[in-house]
Parts: structure tokens; sequence; C-alpha cells
């Protein structure tokens, strides 16, 4: 009897109709049955995953695609225009292109290298308020051009266990994101704090703050919320997400309640 009731769900499950097993009590056949259904789990576990990782690596395909043809077809333009007439412009807008794709190309490697756990982190004593004044002076040329400032206070000797240049980077595609939301003449706010458990840093902006439905695609792989402005990849908070949590980390996005948007990043002591 149980073994015809277990052909008949295995032969269920082979073709979708089932994953719950039937109920017994007799001896063996309810160790068995506790056995089967444990690989029963397992396998469609990885068949689930299987199947998301194929419309993932689908996905990322089409997403590079899409972000290799803009530049190169505002390429072929511009030397079509130089073609017919030479001009410093096309130039410029050549080599803009051609830094996009260089930045493309260098953090799509940055990114696998950490899918694959093959970035070299170190782990050293990082202190706050020099990594967060490294990343804004890193960005001081954008700064100027946006005509927006960085407040950094100094709140004493706050230390992580991080990989200073990675960490920085981190740190300097937030304040990039806050910086392209604060209005001319605005300024991008920082602060930090630690106690037994983390050390907590807060960036946040004087801007118009996220669209609700944004905050919770924000750290996604090439995903532009509706406000994002100039002709960004969407893989600079992807990139930071990915470095933090590799350290211990953890970041996470939200509105402030009057306006602004706001990054709250923490790395846990253990």
């Amino acid at each position: 009897m149980c073994i015809r009731m277990l052909t008949e769900y295995l032969e269920k499950v082979h073709t979708g109709e089932s994953d719950v097993l039937f109920q017994t009590d007799e001896g063996d056949f309810s160790k068995l049955q506790d056995e089967i259904y444990k690989i029963v789990t397992e396998l469609q576990q990885t068949r689930d995953a299987a199947v998301k990782a194929k419309k993932n690596y689908a996905e990322n395909l089409y997403n590079i695609a899409h972000q290799i043809k803009t530049p190169i077809t505002s390429i072929s333009l511009s030397l079509q225009m130089l073609q017919e007439k030479p001009s410093s412009k096309h130039f410029g807008q050549i080599r803009r292109q051609l830094s996009r794709m260089t930045y493309f190309e260098e953090a799509l490697l940055l990114l696998s290298r950490i899918d694959a756990g093959t970035l070299p982190l170190k782990q050293e004593d990082v202190d706050i308020f020099t990594v967060l004044v490294l990343a804004a002076d890193n960005l001081q040329e954008m700064l100027l051009r946006a005509d927006v400032s960085v407040d950094i206070p100094e709140l004493g000797e706050m230390l992580i266990r991080a990989d200073l240049e990675w960490t920085m980077e981190a740190i300097m595609n937030v304040l990039k994101d806050c910086m392209e939301h604060t209005p001319p003449g605005g300024t991008v706010h920082c602060s930090y704090e630690q106690n037994p458990l983390y050390t907590q840093i807060k960036i946040w902006d004087t801007g118009a703050g996220f669209a609700k439905e944004d905050i919770p695609h924000l750290f996604e792989r090439f995903y532009r919320g509706q406000k994002s402005e100039g002709d960004g990849i969407g893989i600079g908070l992807a990139l930071s997400k990915a470095i933090i949590e590799e350290q211990n980390g953890t970041i996470t996005a939200r509105n402030l309640t009057k306006s602004g948007a706001c990054f709250e990043i923490r790395f846990y002591s253990h």
C-alpha cells in the first residue's frame, strides 16, 4: 500500500502536480517518507535557484547590451559628424562615452570578483572621518561643477575593521548619488556614531527624496530610479552594497521626514 502511494507521489512530483508527501505512521515507511521529503525539498530549492540564476543571467546580459549600445551609438554619430565637420565638441563627446564604457567595464569586473569571492579585502583599522574626507576629496571636481558642498563633522576617532580603498569607493558612490539630487548651492551632510554592536554612518541630501516605489530597488544592479539624472548606468549603489556587505556591513536608504534622501551604513563589530 505504502509503496503504491510512494510511487504515485513521486510521479506527481515529477509532473509538478504535488510537493506534499502522503501521510503515514508505519515505522520504516515513515522514516523513508521524511528522507524523501527532505530530498524533494532540496531538489526543488536547487531547481528554483537555477531558474532564478538563469533569469538573472538573461536580465544582466540584456542590461549590459543596452548599456553598451547607448555609448556606441553616441560615438558612431559623433564620428559621422566629425567626418562632415571637425569639431572639438564631437571629440569631447567621444571621450565622455569612452570614459563611460571604461567605468562600466571596471564596475562589471569588480562585481564579478565580488560574486566569485575573489576580491581581496584588507582587514585594517580604518578611521571613519578619514574615509569620508578621502571619498569627498576624490569627488571634488564633480562637486565643484555641481556647486554642491559636503559637510563632514569631526566627531573624534571611530575605527572599523575594513579595507580603506574599497570602503572609500563604496562611500564615494553614495556621496555621488546624494550630490546628483542636491540643488546647486546645497550641501550633502554626513554624520557617524559608534556603539558596542556597530559603527553607523549617515549620509543625506536636501533634494526631493526618493520616489516611494524606487526605494525597494535602489541597490539592484542597473536600476535607475524615476528621478535619476544624467547618463548613469545604475550600478554605483549596487557596487556600494556589495562592498559593504563583504565587510560585515549593511546599507539601507529612506526618505527623511521633511525632505531629502538618507543612506544609513552600518559596520558590525562581530
